[in-house]
């Protein structure tokens, strides 16, 4: 039999996209934003390693969707930044990619027009234009790392990365993750599992050798030398929330127990709100209570916060998309999200 008999038997096309050299080119990191960039991750590390007392705040949408909107978001978020900054580094979510248990829209890199027409190249060009954006502002930016190919084209932007509960078990993110530049936090597993992630940590300190891209596009060999900066991320899972102190605490010693060194960050979505993102305010006190109570392994929260709060389908006529609305998982309004966290810069500032 020939190869074309049985070779590529499911591929239906394929197109050529600019390597990551080619798209930094078009779009060069500006040299404010790789300032940010680096001021950022040392502060990240800094939190992570004990070294400095404020919390690690990731919020923003669910998902990113709308460049336009993102911006005013991310203008919202640069004013509150500068009057908790004694207290927290903000760290502004911004999703492109989103894993799906069976099928959706996967996000904005893969699908940018939201219509299944799936112009990946234009997807890259338009997440690294709205990075650099966003980097402007003086906002530091976070994301979940799931194509393994993805942070080739935009790693130099990042300044913090989230491994998913679906991948968090996965080789191939695990060994990607030991060669990001930034920390990174491994979430629990869907069930709830801790220990998935637990073993994460210790294989992402560690050296590997992993099949992946350079920066011309040609296939390579990597090797990493081990990301020293992964977390534990607890967002709940298999019916169950995990955020509370007994959580919390049972966390910790499986971390001290597996002898490994990490912090704790808490995930005010997903499985700890019950999937109502009504009730995220309430996990976020909670776990700042913990903290001013004199818990330390607690060094970050997450909110899944946008304009508007709940979430939309995305309608045949994108035109019929309502403004500063989630495509995904429903999240808490502006106004709500700024209300909490300066009323959590408040209870952070009084001395303990």
């Amino acid at each position: 039999m020939t190869e074309k008999e049985t070779s590529n038997l499911n591929i239906a096309g394929e197109r050529i996209i600019p390597t990551p050299r080619q798209l930094k080119q078009l779009l060069p990191l500006p040299t404010e934003v790789e300032s940010l960039v680096l001021k950022t991750r040392d502060e990240l590390r800094a939190i992570l390693a004990g070294k400095d007392q404020r919390v690690l705040l990731v919020v923003g949408p669910c998902s990113i969707h709308d460049p336009i909107s993102a911006i005013e978001y991310a203008n919202c978020l640069a004013a509150l930044a500068h009057k908790v900054s004694d207290q927290f580094v903000l760290v502004m979510r911004t999703y492109f990619e989103k894993p799906r248990t069976s099928t959706g829209w996967k996000g904005f890199i893969n699908d940018p027009h939201l219509n299944d027409s799936f112009q990946v190249e234009e997807g890259l060009k338009a997440a690294r234009e709205l990075l650099i954006e966003i980097g402007k502002r003086g906002v530091p930016v976070g994301t979940e790392a799931l194509d393994p190919v993805v942070p080739q084209y935009l790693d130099d932007l990042i300044s913090w990365y989230a491994i998913g509960a679906r991948t968090t078990e996965s080789q191939t993110h695990r060994e990607m993750a030991s060669g990001l530049s930034a920390p990174v936090g491994f979430k629990n597993g869907t069930d709830g599992s801790i220990e998935v992630a637990i073993n994460a940590l210790k294989s992402v300190s560690t050296a590997h050798h992993f099949l992946g891209i350079n920066q011309d596009g040609q296939c390579a060999v990597m090797q990493t030398s081990g990301n020293s900066h992964a977390h534990i991320v607890l967002r709940g899972g298999g019916g169950q929330t995990n955020y509370d102190s007994v959580h919390v605490n049972r966390c910790d010693k499986l971390i001290r127990d597996a002898h490994i060194s990490a912090k704790i960050v808490i995930d005010c979505s997903h499985g700890n709100s019950m999937k109502d993102y009504s009730l995220q305010p309430i996990v976020f006190h909670d776990c700042i209570n913990q903290i001013v109570d004199g818990n330390r392994s607690i060094v970050g929260l997450m909110l899944e916060s946008h304009l508007h709060e709940g979430s939309q389908s995305i309608p045949r006529d994108i035109k019929q998309l309502t403004y500063g609305i989630s495509v995904t998982d429903a999240c808490i309004n502006w106004q709500t999200t700024e209300e909490i966290i300066l009323k959590a810069a408040e209870q952070l500032a009084v001395p303990s």
